[in-house]
C-alpha cells in the first residue's frame, strides 16, 4: 500500500476536467499545431528546393560531359553535322530538362586551339584533331518552389566540360560543324 508521504495527494480528490476548460484547450491545440506545422512545412519545402537544385546542376554537368565524350569521337547522327549531333546528345542526356526548343540556344559548342584557350575558333576546320572542344550549358534558370529566406530570383545554372579532340583514322577530314 502507498503511504501519503510517497504519494502526497489522493486520486479521489482529482476532479475531471470541465467542459468549459476542454473547449478552451481545444483552441490551444489548433494554435500549437499551426506553430509547429508551418515551420515544419517551410523546412521540408526548403529541403526539397535545395535537393532539386543540386540534382539539376549534377544532371546538367553529366549531360555536358556526355557531349564532350561524344564530340571527341567525331561521330555524327544521321543527316546532322557535328555541332548539332553534340547538342542532341546533351539534350538526350539532360533527363528532359533541356527538351524544350527554347533551351537549344543555351547549349554551346566551342572549339579552341590548344595553345590559346582564350580565343574561340570558328568556321570549317575548327574541329580539327588536337583542338580543344568545350561544351557548355549557359543561363539555364529554374525558379525556386518556396523562396523563403532567399530572394525570388531564379537559380541560374552554368556548367562546362572540355577535352582535346582525338585524331581521325587515316587522313580523314573532320565532319561538318
Amino acid at each position: 500500500m502507498i503511504s501519503e508521504q510517497e504519494y502526497p495527494f489522493n486520486l479521489r480528490s482529482i476532479r475531471p476536467i470541465s467542459a468549459k476548460r476542454k473547449r478552451v484547450q481545444r483552441g490551444n491545440q489548433l494554435v500549437e499545431v499551426s506553430l509547429i506545422f508551418l515551420p515544419l512545412c517551410a523546412l521540408l519545402f526548403g529541403l526539397f528546393d535545395f535537393s532539386v537544385a543540386i540534382f539539376m546542376r549534377a544532371t546538367m554537368q553529366s549531360a555536358v560531359r556526355e557531349g564532350v565524350r561524344y564530340a571527341v569521337t567525331y561521330e555524327t547522327m544521321p543527316a546532322m553535322c557535328q555541332d548539332a549531333s553534340i547538342k542532341q546528345v546533351v539534350k538526350n542526356s539532360s533527363a528532359g530538362f533541356l527538351s524544350a526548343a527554347e533551351h537549344d540556344a543555351k547549349i554551346k559548342v566551342r572549339y579552341f586551339a590548344p595553345t590559346n584557350l582564350t580565343t574561340e575558333l570558328t568556321g570549317a576546320g575548327s574541329n580539327s584533331p588536337g583542338n580543344v572542344v568545350e561544351i557548355g550549358i549557359e543561363g539555364y534558370s529554374w525558379s525556386w518552389i518556396a523562396p523563403l529566406w532567399r530572394s525570388a530570383s531564379p537559380f541560374v545554372i552554368n556548367v562546362y566540360a572540355a577535352d582535346r579532340m582525338e585524331g581521325l583514322a587515316g587522313a580523314a577530314n573532320p565532319p561538318c560543324r
